[in-house]
């Protein structure tokens, strides 16, 4: 399953990271069934207003225009040259969780998209039948069964939980964007990318929008999402539930 990764920015970041859990299942009955550990639940509240309000006034506004004036073409190589970006980081994830063979699969994606793929704005490597195997820091210390605690919403960042706050370090300096000399094009590549991240999503904003309950619609989708990540799509638990789902993600 393909999954979308942006790194750290500035305003309602936070926002499009979680509708992207939000677009791979949605909660109903049997979701609600299963109690999220959210003790911080009135802070995280406000957290989930704050940012739902700079989305709204900000980032939102920016992606349809950046939608509207983009042709399809350059948005989709555009979106290949970030999620070629952070293929070497998953690729080491990938090792660290035992998967020799999947690290090696997303090093040689990287190699033939960078290279036949002119700087990864083409995915060769994917048009070829190659899949990719995206982890991050947080999924390897899951996979290595470290705890997930409590359920945090963070400025600007979007929806986590405790575990995932950890491991966020490694995975900020394990993006080769951030170690890029230039900071004036640094700078523009991550603002770019936030955008593009946030266009991408604009399909999703309509779960939370029909929802009687924006906040507790995010955090189920976010934590349904994070374990059939970390389960790579085969959870221990209410596998009907996420089978029923498996077409609907972005």
């Amino acid at each position: 399953m393909t999954r979308l990764r942006a790194p750290a920015g500035p305003v309602a970041l936070l926002l499009t990271t979680c509708l992207l859990g939000a677009c791979a299942s949605t909660p109903d009955n049997r979701a609600a069934a299963r109690v999220a550990y959210d003790p911080w639940e009135p802070l995280n509240r406000g957290v989930y207003s704050f940012n739902d309000a700079a989305d709204k006034a900000i980032l939102k506004p920016i992606a349809k225009g950046y939608k509207a004036v983009t042709p399809t073409f350059a948005r989709r190589g555009i979106s290949n040259f970030y999620d070629n970006l952070v293929t070497p980081r998953s690729a080491l994830n990938n090792l660290l969780q035992g998967r020799p063979g999947q690290s090696f699969n997303e090093l040689a994606r990287f190699l033939i998209n960078s290279t036949l793929g002119i700087g990864g704005l083409i995915d060769v490597a994917g048009h070829s039948g190659m899949q990719r195997y995206d982890e991050t820091f947080a999924q390897t210390l899951a996979v290595w069964g470290l705890p997930s605690g409590p359920y945090v919403m963070l400025p600007f960042r979007g929806p986590r939980t405790l575990l995932d706050v950890i491991a966020m370090p490694v995975d900020f300096l394990t993006d080769p964007l951030i170690h890029y000399e230039n900071t004036s094009i640094r700078d523009k590549l991550l603002v770019l990318s936030i955008i593009d991240v946030r266009t991408r999503l604009l399909a999703a904003d309509r779960l939370l929008e029909d929802s009687s309950d924006p906040y507790i619609t995010l955090r189920e989708s976010y934590l349904q999402n994070r374990e059939y990540e970390i389960y790579d799509g085969d959870p221990p638990i209410d596998d009907d539930f996420y089978d029923e789902f498996l077409d609907e993600g972005l």
